[in-house]
C-alpha cells in the first residue's frame, strides 16, 4: 500500500479503513521489530548524501520505494556472543528505549543488513580499526549466505576475527507503521557515515537500483514526483539534509533517544492527511509555503 507524503490528502478509502480500526472494527497486524541505517557520506560541496535503495515492485511492502537499507530483526541478532566494540547494549537500550537484549538485535541487524543490501560493513578487526574493502569474492559470498540466512552475523563475525563498530551508529528516530497496513514494522532509524576505503555496491536482491543523492536533493525529488518513498524515507531526507555535513548528521545523533511515532489520520482541508512529528511540521511547512 503506498502512503501519499505530508501533507498530501489521504484517499477517502484509507481515511475510512483507519476509522474502522479507530473504532475496533478491525485488528491491526502485529507490527516486527526492524533496522534501517541512513549511511551518509559527503557530496560536492560536502553536503550530506544518502544511499537509497529502490525495492521491487514485487515486494509485499514498500514495493517499488525507495529505502534506506535495513530490514527485519532476525532471531539470531539476540545472540549474546556477538564480538562487539562501542557503547554497551544497557547504553543502546537507553538511547533506544528498549531492553537490552533488544537492543543488541537491532545494532546487529542494522549493521547485518547493511552489509548485505550495501556491501557496507560496520565491523574491524579491533575497537579501533573498520574493514577497508568488502569487495572480494570471498566478502560476497559472506554476504549472500549472510542475506539467505545459511549463516549468522556472529558466526561470520567470528570467522572473520572481526568486532561489531557499534559506535560507527548513531540513532536518528523510530516509526510504527500506521495501523491500517496490512504488514506492519517497529523500525529505529540509524546514521552512519561510509567508513573510509568501502564502496557501496548494487548487491541486493529486493532492490532494483540504487542510487547515491543529497539528501536535501533527495526530498526535492520526491515532491516533484521523481522518486517515490514513504513518508519516514522523506522526512528522514528532510531532516537530514538540513545539515551541512555528513559529520554534522553524526554529532546531532548523539544526543538522540526514540520516541516511537505511528503516523495517525488527522484532518486536512476537507479531506484527510497523515500526521507526522511536530518537531518536523515546520520543515514541511515551509517547502509547501
Amino acid at each position: 500500500m503506498i502512503v501519499p507524503l505530508p501533507p498530501v490528502q489521504l484517499p477517502a478509502r484509507l481515511a475510512d479503513l483507519a476509522a474502522e480500526y479507530a473504532d475496533g472494527r478491525r485488528e491491526p497486524a502485529v507490527p516486527r521489530d526492524a533496522a534501517t541505517v541512513v549511511v551518509l557520506r559527503p557530496g560536492a560541496d560536502g553536503e550530506p548524501e544518502v544511499y537509497l535503495l529502490r525495492r521491487q515492485t514485487s515486494m509485499a511492502f514498500a514495493g517499488g520505494m525507495c529505502v534506506f537499507p535495513g530490514g527485519g530483526v532476525d532471531p539470531r541478532d539476540y545472540d549474546h556472543t556477538v564480538a562487539w566494540a562501542g557503547p554497551s547494549p544497557a547504553e543502546w537500550a537507553a538511547q533506544l528505549g528498549t531492553t537490552e537484549d533488544v537492543a543488541r538485535a537491532l545494532v546487529c541487524a542494522a549493521v547485518r543488513e547493511t552489509f548485505e543490501e550495501s556491501g557496507v560493513l560496520l565491523a574491524g578487526t579491533s575497537a579501533d580499526s573498520v574493514v577497508a574493502d568488502t569487495t572480494g569474492d570471498d566478502w560476497e559470498a559472506d554476504r549472500v549466505a549472510l542475506e539467505s540466512r545459511e549463516l549468522a552475523m556472529t558466526d561470520f563475525l567470528d570467522r572473520r576475527g572481526l568486532v561489531l563498530r557499534t559506535d560507527l551508529l548513531g540513532i536518528w528516530s523510530g516509526w510504527l507503521t500506521p495501523v491500517f497496513e496490512p504488514k506492519r514494522y517497529r523500525t529505529w532509524f540509524f546514521v552512519a557515515q561510509l567508513p573510509e576505503g568501502q564502496v557501496t555496491r548494487d548487491v541486493s536482491s529486493e532492490s532494483s537500483e540504487v542510487v547515491w543523492i543529497g539528501a536535501a536533493a533527495a526530498a526535492d525529488a520526491a515532491d516533484a514526483g521523481e522518486l517515490a518513498m514513504l513518508p519516514p524515507t522523506y522526512l528522514t531526507c528532510l531532516e537530514v539534509g538540513t545539515h551541512a555535513t555528513p559529520a554534522e548528521v553524526i554529532a546531532a545523533s548523539g544526543g538522540r533517544t526514540v520516541a516511537m511515532f505511528t503516523p495517525e489520520v488527522e484532518p486536512l482541508g476537507d479531506g484527510h492527511a497523515l500526521s507526522m512529528p511536530d518537531g518536523l511540521r515546520p520543515l514541511v511547512a515551509a517547502r509547501r509555503a
